[in-house]
């Protein structure tokens, strides 16, 4: 199971930890988990992605502005726009591309 697996790699990570979920023609779904403290620096995507909280707290950052996101909640990400997450808790993560 991809949580189950994201969990137990994240007991001894020193990175957010991200698994494919599920990977069609024009579209992926990835799982990204993180604990307290860890970040995802800054990247870009190549196609509009959307990421969606699934347990915990992170704080979304792009350009000039930063969006705390909680469980359930959800944020567009923009293609080829530079941007990071940083866990506040322990989180899971599901980014849809495509």
């Amino acid at each position: 199971m991809t949580v189950d697996a994201i969990k137990e790699q994240l007991k001894t990570a020193k990175n957010p930890v991200a698994k494919s979920f599920h990977i069609g023609d024009h579209f992926k779904v990835l799982i990204f988990g993180f604990n307290k403290g860890m970040k995802l620096e800054d990247h870009k995507a190549h196609h509009p992605t959307k990421l969606l909280v699934l347990e915990g707290e992170v704080i979304y950052h792009q350009e000039k502005k930063d969006i705390r996101l909680k469980k359930h909640q959800e944020v567009e990400i923009p293609a080829e726009v530079s941007h990071s997450v940083a866990a506040l808790d322990d989180a899971l993560v599901l980014l849809t591309q495509g």
